[in-house]
């Protein structure tokens, strides 16, 4: 007989075949960029083709560094800065509204329907309209949100439910519209990065060494891989198959249909920045100042990028390019097929924020404060 959760894990991937598809490049908008890697499964992957040479098209000052990743959709721009504030631009970068958190706001939000979410050092997640910034709802945490939620969609009736993991050791499932909890799964340790969604199941790791595999629906475990140390990032889903790397320099292509892991590389230096995934590539920057692209077949290295600095932001694809941002002070874009860079700009300040990349162009925040707008 087959073991309890082989078979509730085999009916949720039975279940997804049916009900779900991941977006493909032709149904992504090229014009919105909603949450922190751009879609529900954290693919790194933008519709939208910025064509270089870009130019500084406008700056805006927040109060402190920023390490929040900017969200783009429907002509608005929204942002955290450590100064406690969350901002919302229109695309000329002029201030529609921010809102005082009351905290670091490090997490990425998240664009939910008519709703903008985010979380806080204090461990307060917000939901606010995203026209007025008028609160809907606040819930608490027993810990830092460093972060950003994931939208699970519910039926065809506008429900959803906000994923978001928390220092107090607790993946949060909390749904949308109320602010209510509806369930929380407990790991070990701290919870550093975003969860990935593969239709009903929650996929994340940690600070105790640990991939979790999580049922969306009612918050228990579905598999638990021992990853060897903390895991700081998020991982990405392409194909099947889900890309994540360690605090110790391996990285890992674990297998969700046959449960396995397929490959792990090693020798890659500590992995804060989550992978970016398309078509054969994984992309991903490494505090050894390092971006690797990865065959996501094999694991063999394709290309290697050294910058000046470490790279925590995270890369995107975009189109046949990559766009990335380092601790140097620079934004660059790589071509996909080489990592020969095409085209650079100096901020001169350290950037840890993860562009946002639509047909607008690339948004990025500074630790300088400042968030920069690059394109034609």
């Amino acid at each position: 007989m087959k073991p309890k959760t082989t078979i509730i894990f085999q009916t949720l991937l039975l279940s997804m075949s049916l009900t779900w598809n991941p977006l493909s490049a032709q149904e992504r908008s090229s014009t919105c960029w909603p949450g922190f890697r751009g879609d529900p499964q954290l693919t790194g992957f933008s519709a939208a083709t910025v064509k270089p040479p870009l130019k500084l098209l406008w700056t805006y000052k927040t109060g402190d560094a920023i390490k929040s990743s900017a969200v783009v959709c429907n002509g608005m721009i929204y942002i955290g800065s450590n100064d406690g504030f969350l901002y919302a631009l229109n695309n000329a970068g002029q201030l529609v509204w921010k809102f005082n958190a009351g905290n670091s706001v490090e997490s990425s939000p998240l664009l939910a329907g008519s709703s903008v979410i985010f979380g806080t050092l204090e461990g307060i997640i917000f939901s606010l309209d995203a026209k007025t910034g008028k609160e809907n709802w606040k819930y608490a945490t027993d810990g830092q949100v460093s972060g950003a939620p994931n939208l699970l969609m519910g039926k065809n009736d506008g429900s959803f439910d906000i994923l978001v993991g928390s220092y107090d050791f607790n993946l949060h499932c909390i749904v949308g519209t109320t602010g209510k909890s509806r369930w929380k799964f407990e790991t070990a340790n701290f919870i550093n990065g975003t969860p990935a969604l593969f239709g009903k199941i929650a996929i994340f790791g940690g600070c105790d060494g640990n991939l979790y595999l999580v049922n969306t629906t009612n918050g228990q475990l579905i598999e638990k891989i021992d990853i060897g140390t903390y895991m700081a990032s998020s991982p990405a889903i392409g194909r099947n198959r889900v890309y994540f790397g360690n605090y110790d320099g391996e990285f890992f292509c674990f297998d969700l249909r046959k449960k396995k892991m397929i490959w792990k590389t090693g020798g890659g230096g500590p992995f804060l920045s989550s992978p970016a995934v398309a078509g054969n590539k994984v992309i991903i920057g490494s505090q050894n100042k390092t971006v690797y692209c990865f065959d996501a077949s094999t694991g063999t290295i394709i290309w290697k990028y050294k910058a000046l600095g470490k790279v925590d932001a995270s890369p995107v694809i975009s189109g046949n390019q990559v766009v990335m941002a380092s601790a140097d002070g620079r934004i660059r874009i790589l071509d996909l097929a080489t990592g020969s860079e095409i085209w650079s700009y100096e901020i001169g300040s350290p950037v840890y924020s993860t562009p946002a990349v639509t047909s607008a162009g690339i948004m990025v925040g500074a630790a300088d404060g400042n968030i920069y707008m690059f394109g034609k």
